[in-house]
């Protein structure tokens, strides 16, 4: 790749390179799997837009190439820190102005998570995040070995998250993650009304708080994962490689929506109308338009607000 096992003496060499470039952007990877997909796909769709060349760091192609075929090129860390960068903000969302950005050598931050960045290029998102094969073999096999007596199966993938936003969401963000047993009972029951073939995986960072919750009894439910929350790769390969998701609060959920591509059902209006989380998050925005959203259930917080 591109800049690596660069010496002092190739210093100007490097530099000349780069000034008759056409630019080189970037950006700073922050987050778990989810974060840096969103992060990935915007950097490459704002790079393309503006006519740049895109970069990522050592980190996020490590983190990433776990689990697909990324194509980014690798910048070394001893060239990241001798570029001039200009550092660059970006909301969770496109805006007009992000089509025309100035400066050859940019640095994004922030944690772009909409669908509006790049789905005009969904195709080429796609194959950056397609799968390796022995993946994709891999949990093929998994989910035929857990309805191996089944057939002609349509697997729906849930996706639990079970971390700060526990209490960030209701102390911070006047909002909720929504309730396991009520919206994630809704959820099941329309796809087992739509499938009759509708079998369920769980995927959890909570999964025993999943299983207490998550009715099972009809026998279409399997509560699978680790849970390891910093090997999130074989989870969410098993999630992407499911028909149809479900997913409850966070980037983990939608990306896994997002290749999936099947139906997506997804927990909407989880925050009161007041809450400051809509000054940086929008429904429409995040979620695709022809995805299913179920209202959450408030009630908690308006009880809460009453008492105050």
């Amino acid at each position: 790749m591109m800049f690596q096992n660069v010496s002092q003496n190739e210093d100007y060499e490097l530099f000349k390179a780069i000034r008759s470039s056409k630019g080189l952007w970037t950006i700073s990877p922050v987050g778990r799997l989810g974060n840096q997909m969103g992060q990935y796909a915007t950097l490459f769709a704002l790079a393309r837009l503006n006519s740049k060349q895109a970069y990522i760091f050592p980190a996020m192609a490590n983190y990433l190439s776990q689990n697909f075929k990324i194509t980014l090129s690798t910048l070394h860390q001893e060239v990241k820190d001798k570029i001039p960068w200009k550092n660059y903000h970006l909301s969770d969302w496109m805006e007009e102005k992000y089509k025309h950005i100035s400066g050859d050598y940019i640095k994004f931050s922030g944690y772009p998570s909409s669908w509006t960045f790049y789905h005009h290029i969904w195709e080429e998102i796609l194959c950056e995040f397609s799968f390796h094969e022995f993946t994709t073999k891999e949990v093929t096999l998994y989910l035929q070995k857990i309805t191996a007596r089944r057939q002609n199966i349509t697997y729906i993938g849930i996706h639990v998250w079970r971390g700060d936003y526990l209490h960030v969401m209701p102390q911070k963000w006047k909002g909720v993650i929504g309730d396991l047993k009520n919206y994630l009972a809704q959820a099941m029951s329309y796809f087992r009304n739509k499938y009759k073939d509708a079998f369920f995986i769980v995927v959890s960072n909570g999964i025993d708080r999943c299983s207490e919750n998550i009715d099972a009894s009809k026998g279409d439910v399997y509560f699978s994962g680790d849970g390891n929350e910093s090997k999130p790769h074989r989870d969410f390969a098993i999630l992407a490689h499911c028909n149809h998701i479900i997913m409850t609060i966070g980037t983990f959920g939608f990306w896994a929506a997002y290749l999936a591509g099947g139906k997506a059902v997804y927990l909407s209006n989880f925050t009161l109308p007041s809450s400051p989380f809509l000054n940086v998050f929008k429904y429409e925005a995040t979620y695709r338009p022809e995805w299913i959203g179920i209202d959450a259930n408030l009630s908690p917080l308006l009880v809460k607000t009453l008492k105050i």
